[in-house]
C-alpha cells in the first residue's frame, strides 16, 4: 500500500501537508513550470501553445515540450488538436457549474471520512496549512498580482490538507485534479472576484474539522462554492 501510495503522489507534486519534492528532471521541471502558469491564468484558456515559443520561454527541447503538452492534455488542462498542436483548454460557465458540482460531492464523501479517520498528525497538518492563508488573502484584497499564486497554491494545500485522512488514494487524488482545475477560475477571475473568491473562513472551516463538525464544514465549504460560482459568473469573463 504504501508503494502503491507513492507511486500516486508522484503523479501530485503537491500532496496535502507536505512540502513539493524537488523535480528532479528537466522535464518535470518544465512540466511543473507549465503547469503553473496554466492553473494561475498566465497561459490564457484557449491560447495555443507554440512550441517554438515556449522552448525560447522555457528553455525546453521540443521532444521534451511534446511529452508535457500531452501530460497535461492527459490532466484536461490542455488540448491536443492532433496536427494542429495544442492549445489551453477554454473555460465557460457550464463547465465552472461542472467542476463545483463534482467538487462538492467529492468533498461530501472525503470531508466526514477525514473527519472520523483524522489522528494528531492530520490535525498538525490541517493547522500548518491554515496558518499562512491571511497575509495570502490579504495581499490577493490589496491587488497585489503576485500573491495569485500564492494564494492558489495555499488553497490547494489547506482544501487538501481538510480530506488528507479520508483514507483513500484515488479520492484524495480525484479531489486534488477537480480542485486544481476550480481554482483556476478563481485565478482567472483574479481582481474582480478577490474578495469573493477569499470568503471562506477558513479559521471557521479549520475549527469546524478539529472539532470533528463534517455537517459544519460541510455546509461552510457548500456555501463558499454557492458564492464563488455567482462571483466567477457575473464577471463576464465566461461564455455560457
Amino acid at each position: 500500500m504504501r508503494e502503491r501510495e507513492a507511486q500516486v503522489d508522484r503523479a501530485n507534486p503537491v500532496r496535502a501537508g507536505s512540502r513539493p519534492r524537488a523535480p528532479v528532471t528537466v522535464g518535470e521541471t518544465g512540466w511543473l513550470r507549465v503547469r503553473r502558469d496554466i492553473l494561475s491564468g498566465h497561459l490564457a484558456p484557449g491560447q495555443k501553445l507554440r512550441l517554438d515559443r515556449m522552448r525560447a520561454d522555457f528553455g525546453i527541447s521540443i521532444s521534451t515540450l511534446r511529452e508535457i503538452l500531452n501530460r497535461l492534455a492527459s490532466e484536461g488542462i490542455v488540448l491536443a488538436e492532433g496536427q494542429r498542436g495544442f492549445e489551453v483548454a477554454p473555460v465557460s460557465l457550464e463547465n465552472l457549474a461542472e467542476l463545483i458540482d463534482l467538487y462538492q460531492l467529492l468533498a461530501n464523501c472525503a470531508i466526514p471520512r477525514a473527519l472520523d479517520q483524522g489522528d494528531l498528525d492530520w490535525e498538525t497538518r490541517l493547522v500548518a496549512a491554515c496558518h499562512p492563508l491571511d497575509a495570502r488573502e490579504a495581499a490577493l484584497v490589496a491587488g497585489d498580482d503576485d500573491a495569485m499564486d500564492r494564494w492558489r497554491q495555499g488553497q490547494s494545500l489547506l482544501f487538501q490538507a481538510l480530506i488528507d485522512a479520508c483514507g483513500s488514494v484515488a479520492l484524495r487524488q480525484l479531489h486534488g485534479t477537480i480542485l486544481d482545475k476550480l481554482l483556476r477560475y478563481c485565478c482567472l477571475a483574479r481582481g474582480r472576484s478577490a474578495a469573493a473568491i477569499t470568503a471562506i473562513d477558513h479559521h471557521a472551516l479549520r475549527d469546524a474539522a478539529l472539532r470533528r463538525d463534517a455537517r459544519q464544514a460541510g455546509q461552510l465549504l457548500a456555501d463558499h462554492l454557492t458564492l464563488l460560482s455567482a462571483e466567477i459568473g457575473a464577471c463576464g469573463l465566461l461564455e455560457p
